[in-house]
């Protein structure tokens, strides 16, 4: 498969064209997400298309108050096939033996496995998808500018990004015209900053 040519076969279609044309490849798609904004947009697009769509959510524990209600009004109102996945650890304990650590340090590395990868790694394991929805965006950070809609993840899935060329106005856009909520208060202990990538995808 050659992704380069694909991508440039890709740039040309709509996101629900791109969602139906990943389906046809794949025997084992799954979706992630993380309720962060935005979020709404890609759930709804694809689990419109796909209703059974496993949806694995790694949840740090460390999400507020606004993001948990807003999680639990899109499981309900999508009637989303949620998979969560937690840390094995308590936050408690966590909290306890590293708060949350200064970035760059490998504390901050132990951390971030914890809470987030190690649970992703889990579910990747788990599921063992051929194919994962995720929402990827161009202008994110230096990685993601470089990946386009289709790319390779770690362990050899397709990852396909619906949304890669759609700007924050875009997503406004769709997000009312399907009357959708979006989620402002998110918050992200592995990242701190909002170009920063967690691991899981670079």
């Amino acid at each position: 498969m050659n992704i380069l040519e694909i991508n440039q076969k890709l740039d040309k279609m709509q996101p629900a064209e791109i969602v139906k044309w990943s389906l046809e490849i794949s025997k084992n798609p799954i979706i992630t997400t993380n309720f962060r904004p935005y979020e709404s947009a890609i759930l709804h697009l694809v689990s419109r298309i796909k209703p059974d769509i496993p949806v694995i959510w790694c949840d740090t524990g460390y999400n507020t108050t606004d993001t948990y209600r807003f999680a639990n009004e899109l499981i309900n109102s999508l009637n989303l096939n949620i998979q969560i996945y937690a840390p094995k650890q308590t936050r408690a304990y966590r909290d306890f033996m590293l708060g949350i650590p200064e970035v760059d340090t490998p504390e901050h590395r132990l951390f971030s496995e914890q809470v987030k990868l190690e649970p992703f790694k889990r579910a990747m394991a788990e599921w063992q998808p051929d194919l994962w929805f995720t929402n990827l965006r161009h202008g994110q950070t230096d990685f993601r500018d470089k990946i386009g809609i289709l790319s390779s993840g770690k362990n050899n899935e397709l990852k396909v990004s619906p949304f890669y060329h759609f700007s924050d106005t875009d997503l406004d856009v769709y997000l009312a015209e399907f009357n959708l909520p979006n989620e402002e208060r998110y918050y992200d202990p592995t990242k701190a900053l909002a170009h920063r990538e967690c691991g899981i995808h670079a």
